[in-house]
Protein backbone atom coordinates (compact mmCIF):
# COMPACT_ATOMS: atom_id res chain seq x y z
CA UNK A 1 0.00 0.00 0.00
CA UNK A 2 2.83 2.40 0.90
CA UNK A 3 4.25 2.07 -2.60
CA UNK A 4 1.54 4.25 -4.07
CA UNK A 5 1.03 6.85 -1.31
CA UNK A 6 2.49 10.02 -2.82
CA UNK A 7 4.37 12.29 -0.43
CA UNK A 8 1.94 15.15 -1.04
CA UNK A 9 -1.07 12.90 -0.35
CA UNK A 10 0.03 11.40 2.96
CA UNK A 11 -2.73 11.60 5.56
CA UNK A 12 -2.41 13.07 9.02
CA UNK A 13 -2.97 10.72 11.95
CA UNK A 14 -4.80 11.39 15.22
CA UNK A 15 -4.25 8.45 17.60
CA UNK A 16 -6.20 8.60 20.88
CA UNK A 17 -5.39 6.08 23.63
CA UNK A 18 -7.52 5.70 26.75
CA UNK A 19 -6.46 3.70 29.80
CA UNK A 20 -8.23 0.58 31.17
CA UNK A 21 -11.34 0.83 29.02
CA UNK A 22 -13.86 -2.02 28.93
CA UNK A 23 -15.34 -2.29 25.43
CA UNK A 24 -18.56 -4.02 26.56
CA UNK A 25 -19.41 -1.88 29.54
CA UNK A 26 -23.14 -1.53 28.79
CA UNK A 27 -23.54 -5.31 28.67
CA UNK A 28 -21.21 -5.85 31.61
CA UNK A 29 -22.76 -3.31 34.01
CA UNK A 30 -26.44 -3.67 33.17
CA UNK A 31 -26.83 0.06 32.46
CA UNK A 32 -26.46 2.06 29.26
CA UNK A 33 -23.08 3.77 29.17
CA UNK A 34 -23.19 7.39 28.02
CA UNK A 35 -20.51 7.71 25.32
CA UNK A 36 -22.17 9.93 22.69
CA UNK A 37 -18.89 11.00 21.08
CA UNK A 38 -17.56 7.45 20.69
CA UNK A 39 -20.99 6.42 19.39
CA UNK A 40 -20.79 9.14 16.74
CA UNK A 41 -17.24 8.12 15.83
CA UNK A 42 -18.29 4.49 15.38
CA UNK A 43 -20.95 5.62 12.90
CA UNK A 44 -18.15 7.23 10.83
CA UNK A 45 -15.41 4.65 11.41
CA UNK A 46 -14.66 0.96 10.94
CA UNK A 47 -15.04 -0.64 14.37
CA UNK A 48 -13.11 -3.75 15.39
CA UNK A 49 -15.18 -5.61 17.98
CA UNK A 50 -12.42 -8.17 18.54
CA UNK A 51 -9.31 -6.07 19.01
CA UNK A 52 -6.76 -7.20 21.59
CA UNK A 53 -3.75 -5.79 23.42
CA UNK A 54 -0.39 -7.55 23.38
CA UNK A 55 -0.14 -7.25 27.17
CA UNK A 56 -2.95 -6.61 29.67
CA UNK A 57 -1.10 -3.79 31.49
CA UNK A 58 -0.12 -0.23 30.54
CA UNK A 59 3.66 -0.14 30.09
CA UNK A 60 4.22 -3.34 28.09
CA UNK A 61 1.09 -2.76 25.99
CA UNK A 62 2.30 0.70 24.99
CA UNK A 63 5.87 -0.52 24.39
CA UNK A 64 4.39 -3.06 21.98
CA UNK A 65 2.08 -0.55 20.25
CA UNK A 66 4.84 2.05 19.78
CA UNK A 67 7.47 -0.50 18.63
CA UNK A 68 5.39 -3.00 16.66
CA UNK A 69 7.05 -5.82 18.65
CA UNK A 70 5.43 -8.43 20.89
CA UNK A 71 6.48 -8.66 24.57
CA UNK A 72 7.73 -12.21 23.98
CA UNK A 73 10.23 -10.79 21.48
CA UNK A 74 11.43 -7.91 23.69
CA UNK A 75 11.16 -9.34 27.22
CA UNK A 76 9.00 -6.34 28.23
CA UNK A 77 6.25 -8.39 29.88
CA UNK A 78 5.20 -6.57 33.06
CA UNK A 79 4.71 -3.08 34.44
CA UNK A 80 8.00 -1.93 35.93
CA UNK A 81 10.01 -3.82 33.29
CA UNK A 82 11.74 -0.52 32.29
CA UNK A 83 11.34 -1.65 28.66
CA UNK A 84 12.99 1.18 26.71
CA UNK A 85 16.14 1.25 28.84
CA UNK A 86 16.64 -2.49 29.41
CA UNK A 87 15.41 -4.36 26.33
CA UNK A 88 18.07 -4.57 23.62
CA UNK A 89 15.32 -5.16 21.05
CA UNK A 90 13.47 -1.99 22.04
CA UNK A 91 16.71 -0.01 22.14
CA UNK A 92 17.28 -1.01 18.50
CA UNK A 93 13.67 -0.49 17.38
CA UNK A 94 12.32 2.76 15.96
CA UNK A 95 9.29 4.10 17.82
CA UNK A 96 6.27 5.30 15.86
CA UNK A 97 6.97 8.99 16.59
CA UNK A 98 10.62 8.53 15.60
CA UNK A 99 9.59 6.89 12.33
CA UNK A 100 6.95 9.52 11.54
CA UNK A 101 9.49 12.29 12.15
CA UNK A 102 12.11 10.57 9.97
CA UNK A 103 9.45 10.24 7.27
CA UNK A 104 8.74 13.99 7.23
CA UNK A 105 5.84 14.26 9.69
CA UNK A 106 5.39 16.67 12.60
CA UNK A 107 5.00 14.47 15.71
CA UNK A 108 2.81 15.84 18.50
CA UNK A 109 2.21 13.99 21.78
CA UNK A 110 0.48 14.86 25.04
CA UNK A 111 -0.81 13.08 28.14
CA UNK A 112 -0.19 9.45 29.03
CA UNK A 113 2.00 8.13 26.19
CA UNK A 114 4.71 5.51 26.82
CA UNK A 115 4.08 5.21 30.60
CA UNK A 116 7.72 4.16 30.90
CA UNK A 117 10.89 6.20 30.83
CA UNK A 118 13.04 6.39 27.73
CA UNK A 119 16.77 7.15 27.94
CA UNK A 120 17.06 10.92 28.32
CA UNK A 121 18.73 11.44 24.95
CA UNK A 122 16.06 9.37 23.23
CA UNK A 123 13.10 10.96 25.04
CA UNK A 124 14.05 14.30 23.48
CA UNK A 125 13.79 12.82 19.97
CA UNK A 126 10.21 11.51 20.19
CA UNK A 127 8.10 14.61 19.66
CA UNK A 128 8.34 17.97 17.92
CA UNK A 129 6.21 19.64 20.60
CA UNK A 130 6.89 19.91 24.31
CA UNK A 131 5.13 16.64 25.12
CA UNK A 132 4.25 16.17 28.78
CA UNK A 133 2.00 14.03 30.93
CA UNK A 134 0.10 17.13 32.17
CA UNK A 135 -0.07 15.51 35.59
CA UNK A 136 -0.47 11.88 36.62
CA UNK A 137 -3.39 9.71 37.68
CA UNK A 138 -4.87 12.34 40.01
CA UNK A 139 -6.76 14.12 41.32
CA UNK A 140 -7.28 11.44 43.95
CA UNK A 141 -10.27 11.00 46.23
CA UNK A 142 -9.84 12.24 49.80
CA UNK A 143 -9.58 9.87 52.79
CA UNK A 144 -13.37 9.59 53.21
CA UNK A 145 -13.76 8.41 49.59
CA UNK A 146 -11.02 5.76 49.54
CA UNK A 147 -11.89 2.06 49.51
CA UNK A 148 -8.30 0.81 49.57
CA UNK A 149 -5.76 3.61 49.33
CA UNK A 150 -5.84 6.70 47.15
CA UNK A 151 -5.82 4.81 43.84
CA UNK A 152 -8.96 2.84 44.68
CA UNK A 153 -11.09 5.88 45.46
CA UNK A 154 -14.39 7.22 44.11
CA UNK A 155 -15.34 10.90 44.35
CA UNK A 156 -17.39 13.50 42.51
CA UNK A 157 -15.22 16.49 41.63
CA UNK A 158 -16.60 19.99 42.19
CA UNK A 159 -13.44 21.95 41.42
CA UNK A 160 -12.47 23.15 37.90
CA UNK A 161 -12.26 20.55 35.12
CA UNK A 162 -8.75 21.84 34.38
CA UNK A 163 -7.43 20.06 37.47
CA UNK A 164 -7.55 16.84 35.41
CA UNK A 165 -4.58 16.08 33.12
CA UNK A 166 -6.94 14.77 30.39
CA UNK A 167 -8.63 18.17 30.19
CA UNK A 168 -5.30 20.03 30.02
CA UNK A 169 -4.09 17.69 27.26
CA UNK A 170 -7.33 18.03 25.31
CA UNK A 171 -7.04 21.81 25.55
CA UNK A 172 -3.49 21.59 24.18
CA UNK A 173 -4.65 19.31 21.34
CA UNK A 174 -7.46 21.70 20.42
CA UNK A 175 -5.03 24.63 20.41
CA UNK A 176 -2.64 22.69 18.15
CA UNK A 177 -5.37 21.70 15.68
CA UNK A 178 -6.72 25.24 15.53
CA UNK A 179 -3.31 26.73 14.82
CA UNK A 180 -1.41 24.17 12.71
CA UNK A 181 -0.62 25.70 9.30
CA UNK A 182 2.47 23.77 8.16
CA UNK A 183 2.57 21.82 4.90
CA UNK A 184 4.01 18.87 6.84
CA UNK A 185 1.45 16.17 7.71
CA UNK A 186 1.15 15.52 11.43
CA UNK A 187 1.11 12.47 13.70
CA UNK A 188 -0.80 13.29 16.90
CA UNK A 189 -1.09 11.07 19.98
CA UNK A 190 -3.48 12.16 22.73
CA UNK A 191 -3.12 9.84 25.73
CA UNK A 192 -5.82 9.89 28.41
CA UNK A 193 -5.38 8.78 32.02
CA UNK A 194 -9.08 7.93 32.39
CA UNK A 195 -11.06 5.77 32.89
CA UNK A 196 -8.16 4.33 34.97
CA UNK A 197 -8.46 4.63 38.76
CA UNK A 198 -8.87 6.75 40.83
CA UNK A 199 -12.52 7.04 39.86
CA UNK A 200 -12.67 10.81 40.21
CA UNK A 201 -14.48 12.88 37.58
CA UNK A 202 -16.49 16.11 37.41
CA UNK A 203 -19.80 15.65 39.24
CA UNK A 204 -21.93 16.00 36.10
CA UNK A 205 -20.64 12.66 34.81
CA UNK A 206 -21.71 10.94 38.04
CA UNK A 207 -25.10 12.65 37.84
CA UNK A 208 -25.82 11.05 34.46
CA UNK A 209 -26.13 7.58 36.11
CA UNK A 210 -28.49 6.09 38.67
CA UNK A 211 -26.33 3.73 40.75
CA UNK A 212 -29.39 1.80 41.88
CA UNK A 213 -29.79 0.54 38.31
CA UNK A 214 -26.30 -1.01 38.18
CA UNK A 215 -26.66 -4.80 38.09
CA UNK A 216 -25.44 -6.91 40.97
CA UNK A 217 -23.91 -9.33 40.49
CA UNK A 218 -22.72 -8.11 37.08
CA UNK A 219 -24.21 -10.01 34.11
CA UNK A 220 -20.87 -11.70 33.33
CA UNK A 221 -20.40 -13.10 36.83
CA UNK A 222 -20.84 -16.79 37.61
CA UNK A 223 -20.40 -18.09 41.16
CA UNK A 224 -18.67 -21.28 40.02
CA UNK A 225 -16.57 -19.61 37.32
CA UNK A 226 -13.19 -20.48 38.84
CA UNK A 227 -13.96 -24.09 39.78
CA UNK A 228 -12.44 -25.55 36.61
CA UNK A 229 -9.63 -22.99 36.30
CA UNK A 230 -6.01 -24.09 37.01
CA UNK A 231 -3.91 -22.48 39.78
CA UNK A 232 -2.35 -19.99 37.34
CA UNK A 233 -5.78 -18.54 36.64
CA UNK A 234 -6.63 -18.34 40.36
CA UNK A 235 -3.37 -16.44 40.92
CA UNK A 236 -4.23 -13.83 38.28
CA UNK A 237 -7.85 -13.53 39.46
CA UNK A 238 -6.55 -12.56 42.92
CA UNK A 239 -3.69 -10.35 41.73
CA UNK A 240 -5.34 -7.18 43.11
CA UNK A 241 -6.08 -8.70 46.52
CA UNK A 242 -9.61 -8.19 47.81
CA UNK A 243 -11.03 -5.88 45.13
CA UNK A 244 -13.74 -8.39 44.27
CA UNK A 245 -14.05 -10.42 47.49
CA UNK A 246 -14.03 -7.29 49.67
CA UNK A 247 -15.93 -4.79 47.55
CA UNK A 248 -17.87 -6.98 45.15
CA UNK A 249 -19.03 -10.43 46.09
CA UNK A 250 -19.84 -9.60 49.71
CA UNK A 251 -20.65 -5.90 49.42
CA UNK A 252 -23.16 -4.85 46.74
CA UNK A 253 -23.31 -1.24 48.00
CA UNK A 254 -19.55 -0.81 47.65
CA UNK A 255 -19.69 -2.48 44.26
CA UNK A 256 -22.33 -0.12 42.92
CA UNK A 257 -20.36 2.87 44.20
CA UNK A 258 -17.15 1.69 42.53
CA UNK A 259 -18.96 0.87 39.29
CA UNK A 260 -20.64 4.29 39.41
CA UNK A 261 -17.15 5.82 39.45
CA UNK A 262 -15.93 3.69 36.55
CA UNK A 263 -18.98 4.61 34.48
CA UNK A 264 -18.54 8.31 35.27
CA UNK A 265 -14.85 8.17 34.30
CA UNK A 266 -15.70 6.40 31.04
CA UNK A 267 -18.16 9.16 30.14
CA UNK A 268 -15.62 11.79 31.20
CA UNK A 269 -13.05 10.23 28.84
CA UNK A 270 -15.66 10.22 26.06
CA UNK A 271 -16.30 13.94 26.59
CA UNK A 272 -12.60 14.77 26.26
CA UNK A 273 -12.23 12.58 23.16
CA UNK A 274 -15.24 14.32 21.63
CA UNK A 275 -13.74 17.75 22.21
CA UNK A 276 -10.54 16.82 20.36
CA UNK A 277 -12.29 15.13 17.42
CA UNK A 278 -14.69 18.07 17.14
CA UNK A 279 -11.72 20.44 16.93
CA UNK A 280 -10.25 18.28 14.17
CA UNK A 281 -13.56 18.21 12.31
CA UNK A 282 -13.83 22.00 12.52
CA UNK A 283 -10.30 22.45 11.19
CA UNK A 284 -8.99 22.36 7.63
CA UNK A 285 -7.36 18.99 8.39
CA UNK A 286 -10.56 16.96 8.82
CA UNK A 287 -10.74 15.39 5.37
CA UNK A 288 -7.12 14.27 5.28
CA UNK A 289 -6.74 12.69 8.72
CA UNK A 290 -6.94 9.07 9.91
CA UNK A 291 -8.50 8.94 13.40
CA UNK A 292 -7.79 5.94 15.63
CA UNK A 293 -9.32 5.51 19.09
CA UNK A 294 -8.31 2.59 21.30
CA UNK A 295 -7.22 1.69 24.85
CA UNK A 296 -4.04 0.10 26.20
CA UNK A 297 -5.86 -2.87 27.78
CA UNK A 298 -9.28 -4.15 28.73
CA UNK A 299 -10.92 -4.42 32.15
CA UNK A 300 -12.88 -7.00 34.15
CA UNK A 301 -15.81 -5.82 36.24
CA UNK A 302 -16.55 -9.00 38.15
CA UNK A 303 -16.16 -11.64 35.45
CA UNK A 304 -13.94 -14.45 36.74
CA UNK A 305 -14.28 -12.93 40.25
CA UNK A 306 -11.91 -10.17 39.19
CA UNK A 307 -11.96 -6.38 39.03
CA UNK A 308 -9.29 -4.85 36.82
CA UNK A 309 -6.82 -6.11 34.23
CA UNK A 310 -3.69 -8.33 34.42
CA UNK A 311 -5.31 -11.61 33.36
CA UNK A 312 -5.15 -13.63 30.14
CA UNK A 313 -8.92 -13.85 29.79
CA UNK A 314 -11.08 -12.08 27.24
CA UNK A 315 -11.98 -9.04 29.34
CA UNK A 316 -8.36 -8.04 30.07
CA UNK A 317 -7.30 -8.51 26.47
CA UNK A 318 -10.21 -6.99 24.55
CA UNK A 319 -9.91 -3.27 23.79
CA UNK A 320 -12.03 -0.79 21.86
CA UNK A 321 -10.68 0.02 18.40
CA UNK A 322 -12.25 2.37 15.86
CA UNK A 323 -10.43 3.60 12.74
CA UNK A 324 -11.93 6.49 10.80
CA UNK A 325 -10.47 6.86 7.32
CA UNK A 326 -10.37 10.15 5.40
CA UNK A 327 -13.77 10.82 3.89
CA UNK A 328 -15.28 8.38 6.44
CA UNK A 329 -14.75 5.56 3.93
CA UNK A 330 -16.41 2.38 5.18
CA UNK A 331 -17.92 4.31 8.07
CA UNK A 332 -20.38 2.45 10.26
CA UNK A 333 -18.98 -0.97 9.37
CA UNK A 334 -18.01 -3.47 12.07
CA UNK A 335 -15.27 -6.05 11.62
CA UNK A 336 -15.33 -9.18 13.80
CA UNK A 337 -11.91 -10.59 12.92
CA UNK A 338 -9.39 -10.96 15.76
CA UNK A 339 -6.84 -8.16 15.38
CA UNK A 340 -4.24 -6.68 17.71
CA UNK A 341 -2.86 -3.31 18.69
CA UNK A 342 0.36 -4.87 17.35
CA UNK A 343 -1.18 -4.37 13.89
CA UNK A 344 -1.42 -0.57 14.15
CA UNK A 345 2.30 0.05 13.46
CA UNK A 346 2.43 -1.80 10.09
CA UNK A 347 -0.96 -0.34 9.15
CA UNK A 348 0.31 3.21 9.66
CA UNK A 349 3.52 2.44 7.74
CA UNK A 350 1.31 1.33 4.85
CA UNK A 351 -1.40 4.01 4.93
CA UNK A 352 1.04 6.90 5.45
CA UNK A 353 3.84 5.81 3.10
CA UNK A 354 6.43 5.79 5.89
CA UNK A 355 10.04 4.67 5.53
CA UNK A 356 10.78 1.08 6.54
CA UNK A 357 11.72 0.77 10.24
CA UNK A 358 14.85 -1.20 11.17
CA UNK A 359 12.94 -3.82 13.20
CA UNK A 360 10.95 -6.67 11.65
CA UNK A 361 7.38 -5.86 12.67
CA UNK A 362 5.34 -8.57 14.41
CA UNK A 363 1.91 -7.32 13.35
CA UNK A 364 0.04 -7.30 10.06
CA UNK A 365 -1.23 -4.40 7.96
CA UNK A 366 -4.96 -4.03 8.57
CA UNK A 367 -5.50 -2.44 5.14
CA UNK A 368 -7.25 -5.53 3.67
CA UNK A 369 -9.86 -5.32 6.45
CA UNK A 370 -10.15 -1.54 6.08
CA UNK A 371 -10.63 -1.71 2.32
CA UNK A 372 -12.66 -4.90 1.85
CA UNK A 373 -15.58 -6.07 3.94
CA UNK A 374 -14.96 -9.72 2.98
CA UNK A 375 -11.17 -9.88 3.23
CA UNK A 376 -9.69 -13.14 4.57
CA UNK A 377 -7.85 -12.78 7.87
CA UNK A 378 -6.15 -15.75 9.52
CA UNK A 379 -3.85 -14.10 12.09
CA UNK A 380 -4.52 -14.85 15.76
CA UNK A 381 -4.34 -12.09 18.39
CA UNK A 382 -1.69 -12.94 21.01
CA UNK A 383 -1.66 -11.57 24.56
CA UNK A 384 1.13 -12.35 27.04
CA UNK A 385 1.53 -11.52 30.72
CA UNK A 386 4.88 -12.78 31.97
CA UNK A 387 7.26 -15.28 30.47
CA UNK A 388 5.58 -18.52 29.40
CA UNK A 389 2.14 -17.13 30.27
CA UNK A 390 0.11 -16.36 27.17
CA UNK A 391 -3.23 -16.53 25.44
CA UNK A 392 -4.45 -16.19 21.89
CA UNK A 393 -7.77 -15.42 20.28
CA UNK A 394 -8.67 -16.89 16.89
CA UNK A 395 -12.23 -16.90 15.59
CA UNK A 396 -14.51 -17.80 18.52
CA UNK A 397 -11.69 -19.46 20.45
CA UNK A 398 -9.49 -18.21 23.29
CA UNK A 399 -6.64 -20.49 24.33
CA UNK A 400 -4.71 -19.83 27.56
CA UNK A 401 -1.50 -21.50 28.71
CA UNK A 402 0.32 -21.05 32.02
CA UNK A 403 4.04 -21.65 32.70
CA UNK A 404 3.34 -25.01 34.39
CA UNK A 405 1.76 -26.28 31.16
CA UNK A 406 -1.87 -26.09 32.36
CA UNK A 407 -4.32 -24.82 29.77
CA UNK A 408 -7.78 -23.35 29.23
CA UNK A 409 -9.85 -23.25 26.05
CA UNK A 410 -12.96 -21.10 25.63
CA UNK A 411 -15.56 -21.09 22.89
CA UNK A 412 -16.94 -17.54 23.05
CA UNK A 413 -20.03 -18.46 21.14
Amino acid sequence: HSNFVRADERPNVLLIITDDQNDYLSEASGVTVHTPHLDRLRAEAITFSRAYCASPVCGPSRASLFSGLYPHHTGAYLNGADPWRKSSQLKAAETLPELFRRSGYFAWGMGKLFHAKLPESRAAKQWDNNAKANGGFGPFGDAQHQFAGKFFSVQEWDKPDEEFPDVKSANDAIEFLNGYESDKPFFMVYGLWRPHTPFTAPRRFFDSYDPDRISFPPPGYAKDDLEDVPPGGHHLAAIFGNRWTGFGDSNPDAWRRIMHGYLACTSFADWNIGRVIEALDNSRHADETIVIVTSDNGFHIGEKHHFGKSTLWEKSANVPLAIRLPGNRGGGRSCNEAVGLIDLYPTLVSRCGLAAPPQRLDGHDLSPLLDDHDATWTNPAITTYGEGRFSLRSGPWRYVRYPDGTEELYDHR
